[in-house]
């Protein structure tokens, strides 16, 4: 049955209510209130049950929940020191010169070993971070140190007194990187640095 006809057949019975009453003589006799009340039931009616037909009509559409994508875990912070290591071992084969035993080269030849090693691994670190220096100036320069200077960028060497001021000579101005940014490995062992090669005659 249509809404329509529901709302038709609760009109008419609203009118065949009022014409009974009318018949019978109660309309006459009875508050307006009340008569009117006893004819708007029927239609009343009709219209609530119009209603719940259309929100039985239209059933609630629940729109299925996006899957969540699982949380990637963070890397741990040794990781990220081993993806460095391993680029400069890549490179400049710092890893290598690192573990030599050199204690049987003269001088001479471990300066013509380190020139390359040098090279390298400079321009490798210049890839991946930018430093700077904590302190201006050059070694050997004379420094002022005033109350609330950042302890944990300035190291205090000698014989320290009590309280700032502080003058001293500037021994190393420090670095502090301002950018990092270390080439991902994915897919490979954080822990292998370097892979074993092997020639295949």
């Amino acid at each position: 049955m249509s809404i329509v006809v529901t709302l038709l057949i609760g009109a008419a019975a609203s009118a065949a209510q009022f014409w009974v009453l009318g018949q019978l003589g109660v309309a006459a006799g009875a508050p307006p209130a009340l008569v009117a009340g006893s004819v708007a039931v029927p239609f009343v009616a009709a219209v609530l049950a119009a209603l719940l037909r259309v929100g039985a009509a239209s059933p609630v559409v629940i729109e299925p929940a996006a899957p969540l994508e699982p949380a990637v875990p963070p890397e741990p912070a040794a990781h990220t020191a081993l993806r460095l290591l391993a680029f400069l071992q890549e490179q400049g084969r710092l890893v290598d010169f690192l573990t030599e035993d050199v204690a049987s080269y003269s001088d001479e030849q471990i300066g013509a070993a380190t020139r390359g090693i040098h090279a390298s691994c400079a321009k490798a670190l210049g890839e991946v971070m930018t430093l700077e220096r904590v302190l201006p100036g050059n070694e050997d320069d004379a420094v002022t140190l005033e109350a609330g200077f950042d302890a944990g960028a300035i190291r205090l060497v000698g014989n320290v007194p009590g309280a700032p001021p502080f003058r001293g000579t500037l021994r190393h101005a420090g670095w502090r990187a301002t950018h990092v940014a270390v080439p991902t490995r994915a897919g490979i062992d954080p822990f292998v640095l370097a892979p074993a090669e092997v020639e295949i005659a």
